[in-house]
């Protein structure tokens, strides 16, 4: 847990998932601000975009914080060159591999730290020269792998010599403690974050995951070798129905492009992507950042029997 906090230089060894739109510069501020490391998500968005939001958040707060590069995404170069020409603290990576940018990003002073769904790529990320590992399960929210959190963390744990970060599906400090039983050294959480009130997500998302029961997080897109994580609505439905008639690609991406920013900026809880972890289930209230650290905080230390995280 040490080289967790040391090498992001924050007072909790907890990071907020780089959630693409929900992830912005207010919140990721916010939660750098509680003890943790804030994230801002680039998902699809522009470099300068990204340039603007790394600004906004240097305004907001003078504690550590990061930026999650989407290494599918068109603009990732772009955002890769922002990065470093912004020499943000942390880098955190999904979908694809970090290691045609590491060199500068170590140039640059960037701590990378990858988000990894198998053994396999944990161990090649950490000869190219990450500082610790993601390892996100699949009960996570968005896009995911195969492995379960339970059965995954400990198989990094076990293959890696950098610190191991867990993520998917935890909520509380039952799960942080549970984690840190598995070999973890650090958490990441995602949907939890989205029902904060420094969250700019439309109340009709947050009111959606507090509404959700423990079967509402589903899978679409596994047809396509592109499985996401999102909560059951209309939009869910008619991808299903596309899914079962064999429907290709580009088909199910046009179906949903878009979709994840009408939620979150218009609050269309029928045909926006509701993207959300099965610990959607676990989330009963809207908190402020503060109060949901100070209760992640305190409830694991309560279970743990002993204060890990005083000074």
């Amino acid at each position: 847990m040490d080289r967790v906090r040391t090498l992001l230089g924050t007072k909790y060894p907890i990071m907020q998932g780089g959630m693409a739109w929900v992830a912005t510069a207010a919140l990721a501020a916010a939660v750098s601000d509680a003890g943790g490391l804030g994230i801002v998500g680039a998902g699809h968005a522009p470099g300068e975009w990204v340039r603007q939001e790394i600004r906004k958040i240097r305004a907001l707060t003078d504690k550590p914080f990061g930026v999650n590069v989407m290494l599918m995404s068109p603009a990732a170069k772009d955002v890769v060159q922002v990065v470093v020409e912004e020499r943000v603290p942390v880098v955190t990576t999904g979908a694809g591999s970090p290691g045609p940018y590491m060199e500068a990003f170590k140039a640059a002073g960037c701590k990378v730290i990858p988000v990894v769904a198998s053994v396999a790529l944990a161990r090649r990320l950490e000869r190219m020269g990450a500082d610790a590992i993601v390892a996100e399960g699949n009960e996570a929210g968005g896009h995911i792998g195969e492995i379960s959190t339970m059965a995954l963390v400990p198989q990094i744990v076990d293959a890696v010599t950098v610190p191991v970060i867990a993520a998917g599906g935890i909520a509380d400090g039952r799960g942080i403690a549970a984690a840190l039983m598995l070999g973890a050294e650090g958490v990441q959480l995602g949907t939890r974050f989205i029902c904060t009130t420094e969250c700019e997500a439309h109340a009709n998302y947050k009111e959606a995951i507090v509404a959700a029961g423990d079967r509402d997080a589903i899978i679409c897109g596994a047809s396509i070798g592109h499985p996401v994580r999102a909560l059951k609505n209309q939009l869910t439905r008619e991808i299903a129905v596309l899914e079962r008639q064999g429907a290709d690609e580009e088909e199910l991406h046009k179906l949903g492009a878009g979709r994840l920013r009408l939620a979150f900026e218009q609050g269309d809880v029928h045909k926006g992507s509701l993207m959300a972890g099965q610990s959607a289930g676990l989330i009963k209230s809207i908190l402020s950042t503060q109060e949901l650290m100070l209760s992640l905080v305190e409830q694991t230390e309560r279970l743990l029997g002993r204060g890990i995280w005083k000074n």
